[in-house]
């Protein structure tokens, strides 16, 4: 298992305290510049922090405190990684197998063993036949499959993947997703993959870690991260749509500027009329073509066809919101959708998900 507790304040803020166990895949995701990269490098060896901890496998990889300083702080060849870079970095003027060799050379001492066990790895990426091949003469997914070899080749214990799929096209992509999940099962020690794409992060990931400024703002799996993130800035950074404010007050919420008032499951942890940020999931919302007691007039302002889904921009009547749902192409058939007509909204209170409320600049949106 690898565990890691740090705070460092310079020169790149980053307050991070994650655990990643055998064979889990766990993203880092958040803005360019968030401290995502660094968190790696730091893992790795490859940067110090102020004061934390850094464990794998029960070895202490590096410990730091405000009274002692550094303690412990192992080499980055002493740390075992297996570290693949987001522009590869192989070596140009080595061909493939040599490449893959080069972190062999002190683990394994005759020549012919280091290129068998290369030749290996490349076999086991579906590039074997590649060996003597140069990195020029390769394709962006070929060279992303020879660094991944070389990060593997040494058996290390943790992997480290700081956007490895960022610079290959689509098809490429899903080729290199389909082989890190059939690692996944072999190699069972801890991944970390820094990524900014959610999707990606939604696909490969156990659970997701989200960076902001340096500092880790929430750890979940994927589904509880995005129907119900821990604060206003959150739900920012992992793209929901549907957020709004209100007044909340004992299990019921006044969304601002309606006179709608929705019961909402209340956990005793926010006071009596607090200001209150607020998600719903799109499993909440529904439309209907008849008004109830349950429902809220909406305009319809624009459709976005994607295929067979349908993307539909709404603004309720009442308070002047935008809310947007998604549908399959039959079902806006059915309502008769279109832009300019109006329609029933219904919103499930029990899938409402509050939350603080803090601005961009308020330090305390990093806590619960």
């Amino acid at each position: 298992m690898l565990k890691v507790k740090l705070f460092q304040t310079i020169p790149n803020p980053l307050q991070l305290n994650i655990e990643c166990i055998p064979g889990e895949l766990h993203a880092l995701v958040g803005p360019s510049g968030s401290g995502k990269t660094t968190a790696l490098r730091t893992i790795a060896g490859l940067n110090d922090a102020h004061t934390g901890k850094i464990e794998c496998n029960d070895q202490l990889w590096f410990e730091a405190n405000e009274i002692s300083g550094v303690s412990t702080s192992l080499s980055p060849a002493e740390r075992s990684c297996g570290f693949l870079f987001q522009q590869y970095a192989l070596f140009p003027h080595l061909t493939a197998l040599e490449n893959v060799c080069i972190p062999l050379y002190n683990s394994v001492p005759r020549l012919g063993d280091r290129k068998k066990l290369a030749q290996q790895w490349l076999e086991r990426m579906g590039i074997g036949e590649l060996a003597n091949r140069m990195p020029n003469q390769l394709s962006g997914g070929q060279q992303q499959r020879v660094a991944l070899a070389r990060a593997l080749a040494r058996s290390p214990k943790i992997l480290l993947l700081d956007e490895p799929f960022s610079a290959i096209d689509a098809p490429t992509r899903q080729g290199l997703y389909k082989t890190l999940a059939e690692l996944r099962k072999d190699l069972n020690i801890p991944i970390l993959l820094v990524t900014h794409d959610l999707r990606e992060a939604d696909l490969l990931a156990d659970r997701i870690t989200v960076i902001d400024q340096g500092v880790g703002l929430q750890t979940a799996p994927p589904q509880v991260l995005f129907e119900r993130p821990r604060n206003s800035r959150v739900a920012e950074l992992v793209g929901i749509s549907n957020k709004f404010e209100g007044i909340f007050s004992s299990g019921k919420l006044i969304w601002d500027g309606c006179e709608r008032v929705f019961d909402v499951i209340d956990k005793g942890k926010i006071p009596p009329n607090t200001p209150v940020a607020w998600v719903i999931p799109a499993e909440g919302l529904s439309l209907h073509a008849e008004a109830s007691k349950l429902t809220m007039q909406a305009s319809v302002e624009h459709i976005s066809a994607l295929g067979q889904i349908a993307v539909i921009q709404l603004r309720t009547v009442d308070g002047n919101h935008v809310i947007t749902w998604e549908a399959s192409a039959a079902e806006v058939k059915r309502l008769g959708l279109e832009s300019g007509k109006v329609t029933h909204l219904e919103m499930n209170g029990s899938k409402i998900h509050i939350m603080p409320l803090r601005p961009i600049n308020d330090p305390r949106r990093f806590s619960n």
